[in-house]
């Protein structure tokens, strides 16, 4: 963790969601345990920490003797640290073997699709496979030998690694229209670090510092580092959630900065959010069809209450959920589930701007390739502009046509998605690509 000293007196609120991830892991790591159950410990990090993580456990693991049960959704991890692997499918172990078996022969419906929906796998014009292409879920759940039911299909007699799917319809490289939507120039979001005894600031944190770039009408701009860079900072900073301390923000020729509220509050229907977390992003008290309502009736969309729940219903159809939801709580639903109720709450204003701030790394690799599938869907029907914020390299490559890599609030590289993933200029950059789970090494 860097700035040990100030992080130590600091509460969780002002740490990013990988730093304080960071903390419970030193938290456990303390007593030196014999056996450590491990529950999806690195979801929240960056990929160099995560490599980091992984290092202090192997280490702690000879020097103790120490058994480990790591949980965790991220398949490449699991080839790179795991002895043996075991797949559990509706609460029920439905494989285990040695790691390598598991990734180079897998026998169970299910851990083939897990296998084949990783987005590291396919090009950016291919259509990411996900569960139910492998796994007839209108049939009964299992078979003779409590088996999932396979489909009987051309993919099934595959291997799990070459498994092709059909391309996605998404917007080709031409059709973006290279007008800036959004123009940032010498943006600055710092924080109080140290102060005196009189209150003045003696010293910042800058989350964000000195940032110039623009967003194009139509594209969606990857932004990746490692955790407690700026990025979520930015992203929120963007849609002027929070005061930024310098710089400025146009928003389709708008200066966001001198915005009055009242003004600012109006120009919100074109600029929303999906954030990290869908658990907490939604209220628990409230219906999740009342919860996407009420940005239509904040800003008086729609003629009636009628025409709204119309809206909303049709939305939840779009995201693949059914109308009878309308009044369910989100407890009721999964972590995807949820994630697409959030989806369709930022879609509800029929926005041109979206910020995705890690609105899949809490997701397994199968709801993952959903939501993924799901975004591309609706950025072709609805035509929106997106900052995706994530510090997984590999999804961010998969659905950004332009990536930025910042590091310590700063811009480290810009460019083409498929240059700044194939052929990285800055150390940095290629030291983010290095440290990202290569799986089995068998592959």
């Amino acid at each position: 963790l860097p700035e040990n000293c100030l992080i130590d007196s600091r509460y969780p609120h002002q740490l990013s969601g990988g730093q304080k991830q960071r903390e419970m892991i030193a938290m456990a790591m303390s007593c030196e345990p014999l056996l450590l159950i491990a529950d999806e410990p690195t979801t929240a990090l960056d990929v160099t920490v995560q490599k980091t993580i992984l290092h202090l456990i192997r280490d702690l693991q000879r020097e103790n003797n120490m058994a480990v049960i790591f949980i965790t959704h991220d398949l490449g991890l699991v080839g790179e640290i795991a002895d043996r692997v075991l797949v559990m499918y509706r609460g029920k172990i439905v494989e285990q073997s040695n790691t390598a078996e598991i990734f180079t022969q897998p026998r169970h419906p299910y851990t083939r699709a897990l296998l084949a929906c990783r987005p590291v796998l396919y090009a950016k014009d291919e259509r990411l496979p996900v569960v139910g292409d492998f796994i007839a879920e209108d049939l009964p759940e299992t078979d003779r030998n409590n088996q999932p039911a396979a489909k009987n299909t051309r993919r099934e007699n595959m291997p799990a690694m070459v498994k092709t799917v059909k391309a996605r319809d998404d917007q080709p490289e031409s059709e973006i229209d290279g007008t800036p939507m959004l123009e940032v120039k010498n943006l600055k979001v710092w924080f109080p670090a140290k102060k005196n005894i009189i209150g003045r600031v003696l010293d910042y944190v800058k989350a964000v510092d000195d940032l110039s770039f623009n967003v194009n009408s139509g594209e969606t701009l990857g932004l990746v580092g490692e955790s407690g860079c700026g990025k979520t900072t930015l992203g929120r900073a963007l849609l002027r959630l929070l005061s930024p301390t310098a710089g400025s923000i146009h928003f389709e020729g708008r200066d966001l900065m001198s915005i009055p509220d009242i003004e600012m509050r109006k120009l919100r229907k074109e600029m929303q959010i999906i954030f990290q977390d869908p658990y907490s992003s939604l209220n628990p008290r409230i219906t999740i069809g009342n919860a996407i309502l009420e940005p239509l009736r904040v800003h008086g969309m729609q003629d009636t209450e009628k025409h709204r729940k119309e809206k909303v219903i049709e939305l939840l159809e779009k995201v693949k959920l059914e109308p009878g939801h309308f009044n369910r709580y989100p407890h009721e639903f999964s972590g995807g589930q949820r994630q697409r109720i959030c989806i369709a709450r930022a879609l509800s204003l029929n926005p041109s701007f979206i910020v995705c701030d890690e609105s899949v790394s809490a997701l397994d690799v199968s709801v993952q390739a959903q939501v993924l599938n799901l975004l591309s869907d609706l950025k072709q029907e609805f035509g929106f502009t997106t900052v995706f914020i994530s510090h997984d390299l590999a999804v961010v490559h998969y659905i950004s046509n332009r990536i930025m890599v910042m590091n310590k609030g700063r811009i480290e590289e810009i460019g083409p998605a498929e240059e700044v993933y194939r052929h990285p200029k800055r150390e940095y950059t290629q030291k983010l690509i290095d440290s990202m789970p290569k799986g089995f090494i068998g592959n």
